[in-house]
């Protein structure tokens, strides 16, 4: 088996961990490769006599890895997505940040999760992604995303105004900070905090969900992920941000676009044990007595 190690910092306290699952995956004759800016900080964790190679982006991976592992939190798997881009690579997030909905697997299960691997016991789940049709290059080529699309003011001291489409059908305006557009996988993250639903992972949906929205009645809609959504911008600002998971673009407010559901998956490994509500219990410790 030949793994991809991608990560951008490490922890001391987590530099033993790193090192067993190293062992374990040397021991099992797995090939390992290093993403090359990380390789600096992982130094102190790798075999002195193995000789390992590295990658800079997708295109030294195709055919010289079978799957990725993250180390970090889920913003570290969202930076996996340019890397993996359309191969299919399945990724494996090793949750050494917080929350983790993502990197769903903690420290202390990491190295049996890892044997279970190599052993081929494990599950993928093909999650929805969201592509940016309009500007192919705004953001390098790499115009679609694991989360969400953001449209959001590029400046603290004015609102936006955001017209949604919906096949060709307006949805609504929506004047406040911004809008974001998210997968179901998203719904756990940016638009959580903005007061959207929680979706499964495998309903075929996106959730519009307002950001702070002057109109108070303004509520998140969930529509179909085979809709096209176009987005117009309105406002005294001349400019806006587009992001598109932690990416970000300021572009000019005549920029009009279209959001639709990629043509490819984002793989995600998971382990037998674990479910998606499961997750969500624990992450948001729903269930636990707050009253103490």
């Amino acid at each position: 088996m030949k793994i991809a190690l991608y990560g951008k910092t490490l922890r001391a306290e987590n530099e033993a961990l790193v090192k067993e699952i190293i062992g374990v995956l040397h021991k099992a004759g797995a090939e390992v490769t290093i993403y090359r800016p990380f390789l600096g900080t992982v130094f102190q964790c790798l075999d002195e006599n193995v000789e390992y190679q590295t990658f800079d982006g997708c295109g030294q991976l195709r055919g010289n890895a079978d799957m990725m592992f993250s180390l970090g939190g889920d913003g570290s798997v969202l930076d996996c997505v340019p890397l993996v881009r359309d191969s299919g690579m399945p990724v494996f997030g090793i949750n050494m940040g917080h929350l983790g909905f993502l990197s769903s697997v903690s420290t202390d299960e990491a190295v049996n999760a890892v044997s279970n691997i190599l052993a081929g016991n494990y599950e993928v789940e093909h999650r929805t992604m969201v592509e940016i049709v309009g500007n192919e290059t705004l953001f390098d080529g790499i115009n679609y995303g694991l989360n969400e699309v953001s449209i959001q003011h590029s400046s603290y001291d004015s609102l936006i105004e955001v017209q949604v489409f919906v096949d060709d059908r307006l949805l609504n305006k929506y004047w406040g900070d911004g809008v974001l557009l998210s997968t179901p996988t998203g719904s756990t993250a940016y638009s959580l905090s903005a007061g959207g639903p929680i979706v499964a992972p495998n309903v075929t949906s996106f959730v519009i969900t307002p950001i702070a929205a002057h109109n108070l009645s303004m509520r998140p809609v969930i529509i179909s992920d085979d809709s096209k959504v176009k987005i117009k911008v309105n406002g005294r600002c001349e400019n806006y941000a587009l992001g598109l998971d932690s990416r970000i673009k300021l572009v000019n407010k005549t920029f009009e676009f279209e959001i639709k559901k990629a043509d490819f998956s984002f793989n995600i490994v998971k382990m037998p044990y674990r479910d998606f509500f499961g997750t969500v219990r624990g992450k948001l410790l729903w269930g636990n007595d707050v009253r103490n």
